[in-house]
């Protein structure tokens, strides 16, 4: 990820009786690499009271980006900091300890991930002790009552932490963030001085809909004094539970802080005693017995133990201005407890291993439902397609709809294909395909399932679910299967779509919530719901308007603009120069485009316009279980008899990787996509048009379909009747080469890209998910059963019905006998049973949807 040296960074470091390691700081960090030009170093004196002052201006006061600010007041960690960064001119304020020395790439790694969202305000570099073996800060984690942790503080680093990823918050000791988001948000909060100012700033940061992210490759090495034993380990012990107890009363919301709150005061008294080692049961009257000492009222009580009462006292003197704060900051978060309850790691580590005190947490914990109300909803997100670096329509989509529900819930991402990609916000497993016994593991955990494809076909487990079951419907696939299918004869053709529209029955019947990708496909699905027994009378009294049964959640894009990185086909593939008008072609070759048209095109365009470029941007699909299909060795053909294959048309034969295909992208002059006039086409959505109005790109598309319409109905280019070669080749020279049509189509596709972005797209699911509910006719209220049972009272079932039950819901031997004797029986005989054999796995379609 490229990082800018363009940007002023200001290291901020607060100096308190510690000149010489700031000193020795200040010199490691000509070490970095980053400009000096670009690089401010301030130093805050802060009121240490000895001769740092002096020592500092000597030394540094002739370095022409040092600031020395001095403060005659000890202001803390929070107080010197903000002091600091409000006198910074940097785009960005880096916090670092004193007694640390940077890494080369601190800074320069930190940036780069800040060009993850424009969402990220801070970013926490790894620490390790000064020998650089031992971990000194890779996680932070938060407890239920407000105290913050360091997570495998003193493990040997062995690498376990090295992924970027969210935290709730960085350590202070060498921390990130964007400085007028920092101002912004009050920057560290004095009245705590010292200790949680890091957790608290992250936790304000995340609530109000910023991120914090980890930067492992950005290294600080820490000396880690420990300098607070000179003022007495109490003194700790009191910032400590105080802080604490302001950091809950600020960030947590009302319900959580309801049970929260009421309980960590329990616990703090519970803490105080059980360090003390006294017996808090002395003072029961049942213990009086009369002796000369019971009247004496002076009772040794060790520091720590009245830190506990002290701390609370002075929250308690706090609360008017406490009250200040969560009233401004509660009306302005955008995040509830329960999203960001994910980052805090282990919420019920007690942190204090006394038995008496444990006994106490335990009891707190049961008696105000802690954990219930800390725990989140599960979800499973299962696709059929292959998780890895390069990822087809499918895989794209459920990766995203785990993203994106993975901000309220605990989400895991399942397929029975290759999984090699992990997320630092859900988790990613592999299943075997039809074994029930790893499904039903999964289908036990989860609380909600999200499903796509032949999920629901392939695993028992899955059928005879219980669970809130959520279809993903953007892919009608026996619609699809009417063209994928006519290149195997009559008889196979017959099946695959009687297959495909079983497996899609199986799924109507079955789940809660259903999404589809557009109006148009939620009018059809709604036709074969009603023609299922799903519209109902239970359905219609929950929702009239049945947007409870069945929603829009299509494709989506990335709200981040993309950024190019590398060149990819500019100079790269032989054939293609710098002055070439390049079309890109966003994703696989399928039967139901019409690619040859295109190339037709190009070639007429060619004749007049000999600078022109096709590029196909995927050839094999990342799926292995995916074949090629024959319009691929057409298109091939056509191109090469033309004349313009290798001249004015180019094959990518390898499918481009996720965070790659930007790169491809941003070098093109316009998108295409052509297509066929038929049913498929009227309610498919080519998700590749998707990834041209997210490049910015003009688009030239084939009319019927939900975009080809909406491209030329909005100005995003021209959209042409289909199979017309003159008007595709004119509507491509206009994209291409008029000034004043390219610059009107790219603003037309940057107005309406606003309204495709991943977080619209998928709000409705992120909504039921929320608050899940069993659809009404599956209810135990149903009056009259389960709906399976309704529809199937309904009408009998054909001879070919009957088939694909046994076909679909078997695996082995019976399954395989019943193929046999349908395939002899309904002909084609054993020529068909052959082929059956040798499409099999064409049953796992190729999406339409692939990039």
């Amino acid at each position: 990820m490229p990082v800018s040296t363009s940007s002023v960074v200001s290291v901020v470091i607060v100096n308190f009786r510690g000149t010489d390691d700031t000193l020795e700081c200040v010199a490691r960090l000509n070490d970095v690499d980053w400009p000096a030009a670009q690089l401010e170093i301030l130093i805050v004196e802060n009121g240490s009271g000895d001769d740092s002052t002096a020592r500092l201006t000597a030394t540094l006061g002739e370095q022409e980006n040092v600031t020395i600010i001095v403060s005659d007041e000890n202001l803390g960690f929070t107080g010197g900091s903000n002091l600091g960064a409000r006198r910074a001119r940097g785009e960005y304020v880096a916090f670092l300890n004193n007694d640390s020395k940077p890494g080369t790439g601190w800074i320069r790694e930190a940036l780069a991930q800040f060009n993850v969202s424009p969402k990220v305000a801070a970013v926490g570099s790894k620490v390790l002790d000064w020998d650089g073996k031992a971990i000194d800060f890779v996680q932070g984690s938060l407890t239920w009552f407000g105290m913050g942790y360091k997570d495998r503080v003193t493990e040997i680093d062995t690498g376990e932490f090295d992924t970027p990823r969210d935290l709730l918050f960085g350590t202070g000791s060498a921390l990130f963030v964007r400085k007028s988001v920092f101002l912004e948000v009050g920057g560290f909060d004095e009245r705590l001085f010292m200790f949680y100012d890091d957790v608290d700033l992250g936790w304000r940061l995340n609530i109000l809909g910023y991120r914090v992210r980890f930067a492992p490759a950005s290294v600080v090495y820490h000396k880690h004094h420990g300098s607070m034993k000179s003022f007495g380990e109490y003194r700790e012990m009191y910032l400590l539970e105080r802080n604490a107890l302001m950091l809950m009363f600020k960030n947590l919301g009302d319900e959580s802080l309801s049970k929260f709150l009421p309980g960590a005061l329990a616990l703090l008294a519970r803490r105080a005693v059980a360090k003390s080692g006294l017996d808090s049961e002395s003072f029961d009257i049942r213990r009086f017995v009369g002796a000369a000492d019971e009247f004496d009222r002076d009772t040794p009580v060790a520091k720590d133990t009245v830190a506990g009462l002290f701390a609370l006292d002075q929250f308690v003197k706090e609360l008017p201005s406490l009250q200040e704060t969560r009233d401004d900051l509660q009306a302005r978060r955008t995040k509830t407890d329960a999203d960001v309850f994910r980052l805090f790691g282990d919420i019920l580590k007690p942190l204090f291993g006394d038995p008496y005190y444990l006994e106490g947490f335990r009891n707190i914990v049961d008696a105000f439902e802690i954990e219930e109300h800390t725990q989140r909803r599960r979800v499973l997100v299962i696709t059929g397609d292959a998780i890895g670096a390069k990822m087809a329509g499918p895989a794209m989509r459920a990766w995203k709809i785990s993203e994106a529900l993975s901000e309220h819930n605990d989400v895991r991402l399942l397929t029975w294909n290759v999984a090699n990609r992990s997320s630092d916000t859900f988790e990613v497993e592999r299943v075997r395909l039809q074994n029930e016994h790893e499904m039903r593991q999964h289908e036990k955990w989860a609380d909600v399932i999200v499903f796509q494809g032949h999920a629901l076909h392939h695993f028992q487990t899955l059928k005879r679910s219980t669970k809130i079951m959520v279809a993903d419907l953007y892919d009608p696939m026996h619609l699809e299967q009417l063209e994928q299918g006519r290149e195997w004869g009559l008889a196979q053709w017959k099946n695959q779509v009687a297959s495909a529209t079983e497996v899609l029955n199986e799924q109507l019947l079955r789940a809660d919530f259903f999404l589809c990708a557009s109006e148009r496909q939620r009018l059809f699905w709604l036709g074969q719901l009603a023609g299922l027994g799903r519209i109902n009378p239970e359905n219609y009294a929950a929702d009239e308007n049945l947007e409870k049964l069945i929603a829009i959640a299509p494709f989506g894009m990335d709200s981040t603009p993309p950024v190019h990185e590398r060149r990819a086909i500019r100079g790269v593939v032989d054939g293609i120069g710098e002055d070439d008008k390049v079309v890109i072609w966003g994703g696989g070759i399928y039967n139901w485009f019409d690619t040859m048209t295109l190339v037709r095109a190009i070639a007429l365009l060619a004749e007049r316009r000999p600078d022109v470029r096709l590029f196909f941007l995927g050839v094999a699909h990342p799926n292995p279980d995916v074949p090629e299909m024959a319009i691929v060795a057409k298109t091939r053909e056509l191109a090469a008899r033309l004349g313009v294959a290798g001249k004015n048309v180019f094959f990518n034969e390898q499918w481009v990787q996720l965070e790659d295909r930007q790169n491809y992208l941003l070098e093109a002059d316009a998108g295409v996509s052509t297509h066929y006039d038929h049913i498929e086409t009227t309610f498919s959505f080519r998700t590749r048009i998707l990834d041209y109005m997210w490049a910015g790109l003009p688009i030239v598309t084939t009319r019927g379909d939900s975009f080809g319409d909406l491209v030329g109905a909005e100005g995003m280019g021209v959209s042409v009747a289909e199979r017309d070669v003159e008007a595709l080749a004119d509507a491509l020279e206009t994209v291409l080469y008029d000034p004043a049509a390219i610059a009107s189509s790219r603003e037309a596709v940057t107005r309406v890209a606003q309204d495709f972005t991943w977080e619209k797209a998928l709000a409705p699911l992120v909504e039921f998910c929320k608050d899940p509910w069993v659809a009404p006719d599956r209810s135990d209220d149903a009056p009259d059963g389960s709906v399976g049972r309704k529809v199937r009272a309904a009408s009998a079932l054909t001879a070919e019905e009957k088939f694909h039950r046994i076909a679909n819901s078997r695996h082995g031997i019976r399954r395989d006998v019943a193929l046999a004797r349908h395939y002899v029986t309904h002909g084609g005989g054993i020529d068909v049973l052959r082929d059956k054999v040798k499409n099999r796995l064409a049953t796992t379609r190729a999406s339409k949807y692939g990039k």
